[in-house]
């Protein structure tokens, strides 16, 4: 039976998103796919975030060993499916600079791999990924965990291309929950390729509520914002409205080219629906903790994390009485792959013309939307005749002085479908707890 979805995920790993790739990994065959996993920078540089995806099929291998001998269920997906794994941009489009962000520490999983040595890869992993030769000097059989994915060498966006390219139209969907430069990469290079996507779901980005990596921006906007602001055109009928301005002279990718097949359908979920789906380390500790006790590897490895975001979170609230947890803001994507069809799942009414600030210097990675409430020439009589004895010849007036911007156009500006509600905030950790300790 095919599964339901099937996907690839673009992701920069730290914590949240860790917990995403597992429970996508422990998802019902069923239901879901993880064809591949694209590699990106972001909490941390590329490489570490590249580390920590190996880590994770090295944990599982040892957990999923430690199940079979202790009568405990096996993850179905990674004996089903073989994602690939492939890496992809090292810095942002127009900026070299990393903004990193150091709330997941300094290896994206606050000293994993220090805390656990024997949880983590040797080095030979990175000969998976180049032709760099092993650290022995002598070639080596590839690892054992490597049997549960396929590393590619090849970059991620053009891997995600090969597979839009192979696979049948509007198929397969990409999950983008790091900042959106392999996904803007793809798009560039081949248009029309990249629109036979199915969806595109966006983790990032504020609307009505602060941002968290500065006062209106979110992280994964704010690490790049051209590459966003690109992405976002691809949602408009005139992507050429929305298409941010070159930063240095010039744009490091060309224009989109008129004529392309559709829109891109993309699914937003910005910190407004993310943030209130929480973690507290006391569901936390109380599901995993007994885990730990038992001898799972994959529980002792998430603790050791996991515990250390539940520090972190009570050290920038000094103490932490009310009992806030860790936002689950890239799972939440994850989850909603799993239960797309649940109509609690709600999106707003008509799709928003939400643009990404590329060039403020107090604002860039802001998403911004017209709070004007004016009306549109086309929701009132925008019909001119030019001339009177040709019915046929007719013209849409689209244009209102002042409006350079294109904001009170019709038919310029993004068609963003924004998620603002799930199938139940408070429920949601227990749910991803419950799937991947299962």
């Amino acid at each position: 039976m095919a599964p339901k979805n099937r996907i690839i995920i673009d992701t920069d790993p730290g914590v949240d998103d860790v917990l995403a790739l597992l429970l996508a990994l422990s998802a019902s065959p069923e239901d879901l796919e993880l064809l591949m996993i694209s590699v990106t920078y972001g909490n941390v540089p590329r490489q570490s975030c590249l580390r920590n995806v190996v880590a994770l099929f090295h944990v599982l291998e040892k957990e999923m060993a430690w199940r079979a001998s202790t009568g405990r269920p096996l993850y179905k997906a990674l004996s089903t499916y073989k994602p690939i794994v492939a890496v992809g941009a090292e810095h942002a489009l127009e900026d070299e600079q990393l903004v990193q962000d150091h709330f997941h520490g300094s290896d994206g999983l606050h000293g994993v791999h220090e805390a656990h040595p024997e949880l983590s890869p040797a080095d030979t992993w990175r000969t998976l990924f180049d032709d760099s030769p092993s650290p022995t000097g002598s070639s080596a059989e590839p690892p054992s965990y490597s049997r549960y994915f396929t590393p590619s060498k090849t970059p991620s966006h053009k891997e995600m291309l090969r597979i839009l390219r192979e696979e049948p139209a509007e198929t397969v969907t990409i999950i983008a929950i790091g900042p959106l430069t392999n996904v803007a990469l793809a798009a560039a290079e081949d248009p029309a390729a990249f629109l036979r996507v199915k969806e595109l779901v966006v983790m990032g980005g504020a609307v009505d509520v602060p941002g968290n990596a500065s006062p209106c921006a979110e992280f994964n906007c704010l690490a790049d914002a051209v590459a966003a602001a690109r992405v976002f055109a691809l949602t408009s009928p005139d992507p050429a409205s929305t298409m941010p301005p070159a930063i240095h002279g010039t744009s490091v990718l060309p224009p989109y080219p008129t004529g392309l097949p559709r829109r891109l359908p993309l699914t937003l979920f910005p910190l407004d629906i993310t943030t209130p789906h929480e973690m507290t380390r006391r569901v936390f500790g109380g599901r995993v903790q007994p885990l730990v006790e038992a001898g799972s590897p994959l529980a002792r490895w998430a603790a050791t994390f996991m515990n250390g975001t539940f520090d972190k979170i009570d050290a920038i609230l000094g103490g932490n009485e009310s009992g806030e947890g860790l936002s689950l803001h890239d799972p939440l994507c994850v989850w909603y792959m799993m239960t797309r069809d649940d109509p609690r799942w709600r999106a707003v009414d008509e799709p928003e013309d939400i643009r990404v600030e590329t060039t403020g210097q107090w604002t860039r990675g802001m998403q911004v939307v017209d709070r004007r409430g004016r009306a549109k020439p086309a929701e009132t009589d925008s019909t001119v005749q030019t001339h009177p004895e040709d019915p046929m010849d007719a013209v849409k007036f689209d244009h209102i002085p002042g409006d350079t911007m294109g904001w009170l156009s019709h038919h310029k500006g993004n068609r963003i479908n924004r998620m603002i509600e799930s199938p139940g905030k408070d429920t949601f950790a227990h749910i991803l707890l419950d799937t991947v300790f299962a």
